[in-house]
Order: C-alpha cells, then sequence, then structure tokens
C-alpha cells in the first residue's frame, strides 16, 4: 500500500542499497531518502563504503548512525567487512533499534554481492531487503557506453550496477536536451533486456514513497538469475593528496577540470582564499560543488581522486602546479 512503506508484519528491518557508477549522484540520492526519514520521525542506520582510506562524506550524516567500511570494495576486498558491520548493528539494535537500514556501496560495486550477504544466514532472519536502487548519471551515460570513450571495465560494471537494480533512477537529467533523453532511456531499456522502471530525477529528487516501494519480492538465494558474472576492477585507484595549499576557486575549479578524462570522481576538503573557511568540494561530470564545512568539525584538507588507470606521476606533476600557484 503507498505510503505504508516501512510497515513490516515479520519485524524485519527494511533495507535499501543505493548503487550506481562513480559521480551518479548516489549520496544525494541518500540523503533525501533521510530527510524523508526525519520527516516520519523514523530511526535509520547507514552503511557507507568508500573506495579510499579517507571518508570525506561524513559531515553530510551528522547525528546519524553510520558505520564506514574504508580502503575497498563491498563487494570485493572487504565482503567480509560488510558482514562484521551486519554483526555488530544486529547487537546495537537490542538497546538502539532501527526502523530502516541504507547501504550505499562504492561507485564501483556489484550490488549483487551485497544482496547475497543480506539474503545469507543469519542477516535474512533480521532483515528484509526492499529494493536495489541503481543511479545513473544521465549526462554521462553514452560517453560511457561508447567504445571510444569509455573502457570495457567502465561499460561491464555499469552494467552489472543495472541490471541489478530494482529501481533505476536517471540522474542529472537537467543537464541532458530532451531528445538525447529519450534516446537514453531506449538504450538503457534494451541494455536491461528486462522491464525496468526507471525514474528521471534532478539532484536526486524523487517522490520519496516510490523511492521506498519494496521492489524486491523473491530472490533465489546462489547464482544470480539474472546470470551476471562479476568484472573485478583492478585498475581503478583511489589517490589521496594531503598537505594541501589555500586556493582560490576559481583556480581550483581550472585545475579540478583539467585533470586527465579518466579522473572520474574528485572530493575532499580545501581552504578557499579570503573566506578563510574549510569547504568540502564534489567533483563529478567535469562540475564542481563546494559547501562550507563547520570549523567545529576539525577537518584538515585533502583530496581525493578515483579513476581508473590513473598515471601517477601524471597526476603528481598536475598536483605541483597547484601547489606552485
Amino acid at each position: 500500500m503507498r505510503g505504508e512503506i516501512f510497515i513490516n508484519s515479520s519485524k524485519k528491518i527494511p533495507v535499501y542499497v543505493l548503487s550506481g557508477f562513480l559521480g551518479s549522484g548516489k549520496t544525494t540520492v541518500l540523503l533525501n531518502m533521510l530527510e524523508h526519514c526525519k520527516k516520519k520521525g523514523l530511526q535509520p542506520g547507514i552503511i557507507l563504503n568508500e573506495i579510499g582510506q579517507t571518508n570525506v562524506e561524513g559531515h553530510l550524516f551528522e547525528n546519524q548512525k553510520v558505520f564506514e567500511l574504508l580502503d575497498g570494495c563491498i563487494c570485493c576486498t572487504i565482503q567480509e567487512d560488510l558482514k562484521e558491520t551486519m554483526n555488530e548493528l544486529i547487537t546495537e539494535m537490542e538497546h538502539s533499534p532501527l526502523d530502516v537500514l541504507f547501504i550505499e556501496g562504492t561507485g564501483v560495486a556489484n550490488p549483487m554481492e551485497i544482496q547475497e550477504v543480506l539474503l545469507s544466514h543469519p542477516y535474512t532472519d533480521q532483515f528484509d531487503l526492499m529494493s536495489i536502487i541503481t543511479v545513473l548519471d544521465a549526462s554521462n551515460y553514452l560517453e560511457y557506453q561508447s567504445i571510444f570513450s569509455s573502457s570495457t571495465e567502465v561499460r561491464n560494471l555499469i552494467h552489472e550496477q543495472m541490471i541489478c537494480g530494482s529501481l533505476l533512477v536517471l540522474n542529472k537529467t537537467d543537464l541532458v536536451p530532451l531528445n538525447q533523453l529519450e534516446s537514453i532511456k531506449q538504450k538503457i531499456t534494451k541494455k536491461s533486456k528486462q522491464e525496468k522502471t526507471i525514474m528521471e530525477s534532478v539532484y536526486g529528487k524523487i517522490d520519496a514513497e516510490l523511492l521506498f516501494e519494496k521492489r524486491i519480492h523473491s530472490v533465489t538465494i546462489g547464482k544470480s538469475p539474472l546470470d551476471v558474472e562479476h568484472h573485478h576492477h583492478s585498475t581503478l585507484q583511489a589517490l589521496k593528496l594531503e598537505d594541501c595549499p589555500v586556493v582560490r576557486k576559481k583556480e581550483f575549479e581550472k585545475w579540478l577540470k583539467h585533470l586527465p578524462a579518466n579522473v572520474l570522481r574528485g572530493k575532499g576538503f580545501v581552504e578557499i582564499e579570503s573566506s578563510h573557511q574549510l569547504y568540502s568540494f564534489q567533483y563529478a561530470s567535469r562540475k564542481v560543488a563546494f559547501t562550507p564545512v563547520p570549523a567545529a568539525l576539525n577537518r584538515k584538507p585533502v583530496i581525493i581522486l578515483i579513476g581508473l588507470g590513473l598515471d601517477t606521476e601524471q597526476i603528481n606533476d598536475h598536483w605541483k602546479q597547484l601547489v606552485k600557484q
């Protein structure tokens, strides 16, 4: 029943998995879902997975029950850590109950691997997998699917995330002409090889009740009925740059936009000249967004760059250009 999204007669905790390639907007969709939880007076739990050793988005989830899985990807190197976190959650829920759990995988996670954990004992007794929400970047979709501008690794990964999703959120539609948007939706439908619900969004905003609907009703434990082969992303890297200088905003934006094309994502904290304040930044789709960070959080400047097959020497040379300015 629409509107009764959290009622669960079995008393299991509903779980929503957020998937999507680097920079697609998963965290923005998650924040919108958390806002809905706040309005409903519900207590959420959040598991965040980061590729690098530093989570630079933790400040977005202040006063939330957050568990961080760093330096890996749920579907590969730290899948056992996910199980440990789930065990910790079960223990904590004895004295601090949750109403809903969100799991946000890295931009290179295969949600099928997360699903297998949730459907294994003892987690299937405690949690009810409601939906796997895959966020797609409309502004980069065609480029990522092109054999001329993308790698086989990227195409396979996005395909895995797409066909595993029970709901597809086509985000950043404001950055795409209408005629191209229709072409993208047709290509998604064709590649999915299944009838999928596709919801368009700008800044991850969608009718919350639609996001919270139960879309997974029966799944066979074991080999995926979709017969998806997971391709391990051996060329994916996260590069951490520290000792960041105070930067001029326009120069920093220019520096980011002139990074090599295989740098797909950037985030971190920088101090903006003349403002004397730390800002968090998000870089994706050749666009940059800045948000002021309260001094009380005591963060240090740091830049995290994520991409495929990064040339560390080339990035470091590019970094020196910024430091010299």
